[in-house]
This record gives C-alpha cells, sequence and structure tokens, in this order.
C-alpha cells in the first residue's frame, strides 16, 4: 500500500504527530474506526501504525475491542499476518505498529488490474489457507477477512487487521442483535447466529473472496447490504468466471453450513494433490474421452448403443450435486441419449448370479452424480439430466433434463414419484418413476431447496415459515411455523417417519432438537440437549448426533437420544476427529474422518471398538451392513473395512479419470442394496460390485 502524504480521514491523516515513540510521517489509508500511518522504529524500521479515530477512543466498549485485536493479532504474528512490533491499547488514542509490509492490498489490485491469472489464483488460495491455519492454531477467527485485508507480499498474501477477531478464550462478547463484518464477505451464520461464528467462518469468507479474485466481484452481488445477507443465507453463489479446477473447491468453502466446509488443513492438501489421494496418484490408469451432446429438455427414450463417438472435452458447469436425506449412492452415465451398455471391466458372475458391471463415462467433468433406489430402480441426478438405472446391469431406462444448478441431492422416490430436488427457485416438479415424464409441476419461489421426509417435500420460507407438501400431488398440506426453531434446517432418514430440526443455542452449549410430523408439521417431541450437537442417523428408536467444539467443529463425541425415555447417551472419542461423517448400524457407530482416521463406537459398552488410519485423504460418509464399513475416496476407489475389527478387506482401482486437477466439491456414499455395492467415480462411471465378498474386487 502505497504511501500517501496529508490524505486520509480529514484532519485525522495528520494529527497526532506521534504514536508512543513513533513519529507518523504519512497515511497508508484511513477507516472506519482508525487511520493507519507510515511510520519508522528508531532503526530505520519502516512501520505500519493504526491511530483509533477520536471519537472511537472515549469509547470503552470500542477499546476493549481493540484491546482484543492487539491481543488477537500478537497471537497470530507470523509468516502469513504482519507482525506486530509494538502497542499501547490504554493511550488516549490507542494504537498499534505493525511491520510494513510493501505490496497493494486484493481489493486495489483487482480495481486496477482485473482479475488474476488462475495459476495466481491457486497460490493465492494456498497462502491464505496456510494464513487461516495459523491463525485458527492459536485460536482466533479472523472474522472479516475480504479483499482488503489481504496484502498483496512479494513472498505470498498476508492477511491483517484484526479488529472484530475473536479468540476463543476471550470474556468479549458479541452484543444481541449486533451484527460484525462485511456483509459480502460474511458466512450465514454470522447472520442467523452472531455468537456461534467459530473457524469456517472464514473459510466462507476465503471462499467469497477467491470469487472476487476471480472475476472481480463476489459471490453474491447487489447494492443493498440487505440483499447480500439474504443471498448469503439463501441463494447458490454465481461461480461464473472462477477457473473450472477450483470452482468445486471454492463452492465447498461457500457451503451454508459450517459443517460442510474444509478445513485451512484439509483446503492445503486438496490443492496440492489435485484431489487424488498421494498415495495412489502414480497408479491411476488413463481414462476414456467420451463425447456427449447437450442433453434436450424433456424426456428422451434410449436407444441403440451408438458407434464411436468423437473425442470433445467436457467443460465444468455446477459443482457436485450434495448429499440429501436417505441412503444416497451416485451414479453417471451416457449424457448422450442412447442408452449404454455397462462396459469397462469384465463382467463377474457372483454366487447369487449378480454380474458386477460398470458404465460407459458419461462426462469428464469431475463430478460423480448420486443416486438413490426405489421403485426398483436407481435414479441417478448429474447436473442437468435425471437417469433411471436398472439395478441389476446398469442400463439406462430413461432420462429427464432438469434445471442445470450448482447444488442438488439425489433423485429420491417420494410419494411414488421421483423428486429430482435441485436447487431451482421457483419451481418444483415430480416424475413418473416408469417414463421420466413430468406429472405435476409448481412454483415454489421464495423457498429454500426442498428436503424430502416420507412422502411429503418441507420448505423453508425466508421467514421461517415451514410449508410440506404432498410429494404425490404437489399441493400443500400445510404451512406454519415450527415452534422453537427461527429458520428450521430438516434432516430425515431412511426409515424412520419424522423429520428433525437442530439449531445450536447462541453460547454452544445446547442444542434445541425438534422431532417433526411431516404430514401435518406437528411437533411429535422436542429437547435441548447439552454441546453443539448435529443429527446423523436414528436406529432403535434413538437419534444419533455428533458433538462438535463450538471453535474447531472438531467431533468431540457421539451422542445418543432415546425420546421415549428422555435418555441421553454420550459416548466421548479418545482424540477429536475433523471433519467427521458418521453412520450407525444396531448400536455401533462409525466414523469417518478427514485425513483418513476411521473408527467405531460401542454406543452400549460407552467405548471405542477400534481406530485405524485408512491413508485416504478425504472419504465419503461411510455405510455399514454390520460385516462391513463402506466409503468412496476422492480418486474413485471404493474401500472396504471389516466392521468388527476394522482391517481392510478390500478396494477398487482408482478411477479419475482424465481431469486430475479438478476437486469434486463432494463425494458421493456407496449404496446397498441387496448384497450389492453400488459407487460411481470421478471419471464419470458408474459400477457395481459384490458386497459379500470385497477381498475379489
Amino acid at each position: 500500500m502505497a504511501p500517501q502524504q496529508n490524505t486520509g480521514g480529514g484532519a485525522e491523516a495528520e494529527r497526532p504527530e506521534y504514536a508512543g515513540q513513533y513519529r507518523l510521517e504519512s497515511c497508508l489509508g484511513s477507516g472506519g474506526m482508525g487511520v493507519v500511518h507510515l511510520a519508522r522504529s528508531a532503526s530505520g524500521l519502516k512501520l505500519a501504525v493504526k491511530v483509533v479515530h477520536a471519537a472511537f477512543a472515549k469509547d470503552p466498549e470500542f477499546r476493549g475491542r481493540f484491546r482484543q485485536e492487539v491481543a488477537a493479532a500478537r497471537r497470530v504474528s507470523g509468516a502469513f499476518t504482519a507482525p506486530v512490533v509494538d502497542a499501547d491499547p490504554e493511550a488516549e488514542r490507542p494504537w498499534m505498529a505493525t511491520l510494513f509490509i510493501p505490496g497493494p492490498t486484493l481489493s486495489d489490485q483487482v480495481k486496477q488490474n482485473g482479475p488474476m491469472a488462475p495459476s495466481q489464483l491457486r497460490r493465492m488460495m494456498a497462502g491464505l489457507a496456510e494464513a487461516l491455519r495459523d491463525i485458527h492454531r492459536v485460536g482466533v477467527v479472523h472474522r472479516d477477512l475480504k479483499p482488503s485485508n489481504v496484502l498483496l507480499a512479494e513472498d505470498g498474501p498476508k492477511v491483517i487487521d484484526f479488529g472484530i477477531s475473536r479468540p476463543k478464550d476471550s470474556e468479549l462478547r458479541t452484543e444481541t442483535g449486533k451484527l460484525i463484518g462485511t456483509p459480502p464477505f460474511m458466512a450465514p451464520e454470522q447472520f442467523r447466529r452472531p455468537r456461534e461464528v467459530g473457524p469456517a467462518a472464514d473459510i466462507f469468507a476465503l471462499g467469497s473472496v477467491m470469487v472476487h479474485a476471480a472475476t472481480g466481484r463476489g459471490p453474491f452481488d447487489s447494492d443493498s447490504p440487505y440483499v447480500v445477507a439474504y443471498q448469503v443465507v439463501h441463494d447458490e453463489p454465481d461461480l461464473a468466471g472462477v477457473p473450472e479446477d477450483l470452482a468445486p473447491l471454492v463452492l465447498r468453502c461457500l457451503a451454508k453450513e459450517p459443517e460442510d466446509r474444509p478445513t485451512p488443513d484439509e483446503l492445503m492438501r486438496e490443492l496440492r494433490s489435485v484431489a487424488a489421494s498421494y498415495d495412489t496418484r502414480a497408479f491411476i490408469p488413463g481414462q476414456r474421452t467420451v463425447d456427449a451432446p447437450a442433453p434436450q429438455p424433456g424426456v428422451e427414450k434410449p436407444e441403440a448403443p451408438p458407434g464411436k463417438r468423437p473425442r470433445r472435452r467436457v467443460v465444468f458447469a455446477g459443482a457436485a450435486l450434495v448429499l440429501a436425506v436417505g441412503g444416497v449412492l451416485l451414479s453417471v452415465l451416457s449424457q448422450g441419449g442412447p442408452a449404454t451398455t455397462p462396459t469397462g471391466d469384465t463382467p463377474r458372475t457372483t454366487g447369487d448370479a449378480f454380474r458386477a458391471w460398470e458404465t460407459t463415462p458419461v462426462s469428464e467433468d469431475g463430478n460423480a452424480a448420486q443416486c438413490s433406489h426405489g421403485a426398483g430402480k436407481l435414479f441417478c441426478g448429474q447436473p442437468g439430466l435425471i437417469f433411471a438405472l436398472n439395478p441389476s446391469d446398469g442400463t439406462q431406462l430413461w432420462r429427464h433434463a432438469v434445471a442445470r444448478t450448482i447444488r442438488s441431492g439425489p433423485p429420491l422416490v417420494s410419494g411414488g414419484l421421483v423428486q429430482p430436488l435441485t436447487d431451482q427457485r421457483g419451481a418444483l416438479q415430480a416424475l413418473d418413476p416408469a417414463s421420466g415424464r413430468t406429472r405435476w409441476q409448481r412454483a415454489s419461489s421464495g423457498y429454500d431447496a426442498p428436503r424430502q421426509a416420507g412422502d411429503m417435500l418441507l420448505l423453508t420460507g425466508a421467514d421461517g415459515t415451514v410449508t410440506g407438501v404432498n410429494s404425490a400431488t404437489g399441493k400443500t398440506e400445510w404451512s406454519h411455523a415450527i415452534p422453537g426453531q427461527g429458520m428450521p434446517y430438516f434432516t430425515s432418514f431412511a426409515g424412520n417417519p419424522l423429520a428433525y430440526a437442530a439449531s445450536a443455542s447462541d453460547d454452544g452449549s445446547s442444542t434445541h432438537v425438534t422431532a417433526v410430523d411431516p404430514h401435518t408439521g406437528d411437533v411429535r417431541w422436542d429437547a435441548r440437549l447439552k454441546g453443539v450437537l448435529k443429527p446423523f442417523g436414528t436406529a432403535g428408536g434413538s437419534v444419533f448426533f455428533l458433538s462438535v467444539d463450538q471453535v474447531y467443529e472438531r467431533t468431540t463425541a457421539v451422542v445418543r437420544y432415546t425420546p421415549g425415555s428422555a435418555s441421553t447417551r454420550r459416548v466421548a472419542l479418545p482424540v477429536p476427529l475433523e471433519r467427521a461423517h458418521a453412520t450407525v448400524h444396531g448400536h455401533v457407530v462409525y466414523l469417518l474422518a478427514a485425513g483418513g482416521s476411521l473408527e467405531a463406537v460401542d454406543m452400549v459398552a460407552g467405548k471405542r471398538l477400534w481406530h485405524v488410519e485408512t491413508s485416504v485423504t478425504r472419504g465419503s460418509a461411510p455405510v455399514a451392513d454390520g460385516g462391513h464399513v463402506y466409503f468412496t475416496a476422492a480418486d474413485g476407489r471404493l474401500l472396504a473395512f471389516d466392521a468388527d475389527k476394522g482391517g481392510l478387506i478390500g478396494q477398487t482401482r482408482p478411477r479419475l479419470g482424465t481431469r486430475a486437477e479438478h476437486v469434486a466439491a463432494s463425494l458421493p456414499e456407496p449404496l446397498l442394496l441387496n448384497g450389492h455395492v453400488y459407487a460411481s467415480a470421478p471419471d464419470g462411471t458408474v459400477f457395481a460390485v459384490d458386497g459379500h465378498d470385497p477381498s475379489s474386487w
């Protein structure tokens, strides 16, 4: 940032002449709360000295925040921030001196030179991830990461201005009802639950900063901060112009829920390994490129398989589909119109006459579609398309064009019809499972993406009102608020008739859980449970939760709540797990964490049964059938572990495809069905294997 002589915030740009022992030479810039001056130490070291505006110096609350800023800046001083040299938060005009770092802010750089080149973007994202890792390690959450707070130094980006940061052990709390931050770069929880803001909010801001660096605008763009706030909470980000190899990773940073965002360490691993598991990248075979004409609206009947197709490059168009309610799998099939006969691996006949199969890749955008099972078929989704597959051999039965959106869940059978569950705002539709033709459509403007619960769809409006839509008819059955849930986000689980909303208290001491009858909207039970809890499954009349710490959002315990007896069972984990996914089978919970830690917890015995390091950098949520635990890896492998002892039993070959640099936004779970395991991979294939004998994979 270049010094400016006699410019800045009016007369305050020239006064005072000193801050402590440092003579203020010129103004570097002025903000709403203070002026930053260029100064020199006695040895000639260049410093940037922030001096608080006189009006704020008289405000005890602001002085407290400035003390916090100084303390936070001192705690995080390092390679990725401006080191603190001196400070006096008790002076008549509080001030802080940091090392002067030559270089423009990201905001100025983009204004003067336009969007950054892709190679620069990757380096900056890695540098900011490293900076946030160091900031979070010392217990600080920045809470105001934005382009003007990023300095582009010769040795990499530096994060500055900890004016509204919050150390986890700080006694200073955000006032009720007061929002602190810069709206275009604030996370949804900063608007909805200001006191629950943790490190994941900085990751969301990082995603917004990357969009600004790549395009010159934010992912949520409006002249009105109120409109931006609504967009941040409810709308999907606009990633047009973001390089296709970075867009899925940026999309993950911009996930609405904090637990769905990557940690800084995970960001660095994925930027380093470009989505491939480190231990298998060298062994990934080359894959084919398949031509696929653009889908036309409506349903297309499959035809005979085509002959040889010309090669073409399929570009990124929207990110991977998000895991939705119920059992999901993944599946991608030929986008070229004709039905496809599974190809690739030679089919194997298992003891029950099931023949393992693999479909022809449909696209190479690195996004594996997701599927569910119902009405005797697999229903699979990919951005812009819904497919029906025969689970016995992978044959495509029909396809239907839908809105191409950034996020959606797998199509689910609800009310006897296929519900696409895309995030297209303003429209809902349901399809005939036999033909794929539209059975009903209805407007749904003003609502979040629908959540399926049994044979109902639940839509939450901007004011928190929930509307229950009959999946079979598309008609509204009820519409009202849910008591105690201001903005409910519903989760439901296969085989369980209720929908669950969970919201943590402002101080993170408890979570209010409400079980709702989706047919009527009536509350069946509610409970206030200790800690910040995330529901992940039901079994035996109980609901299971991950208990996460409020600052780092690491899983520290597994909680079982039984509403019939109002009893709670909490089993603490020996070591907290980062970004854990979990599933429950019987009374055993299986957890897979970022970095590949897989473990089993017996909720009856109240202890961990086993723990294994899988060496998988990033995996899907696990699924279990009692004998095995399955999950997919970022390189397309399907892995199976012994459910009793935790040993690796078998794994399929990697299926990464030709676009190894692409980072998928989410990884689909395997699907278990009649002893068979269905999975898909970034190379665009769907495959099925025998679940009885993973060692033969």
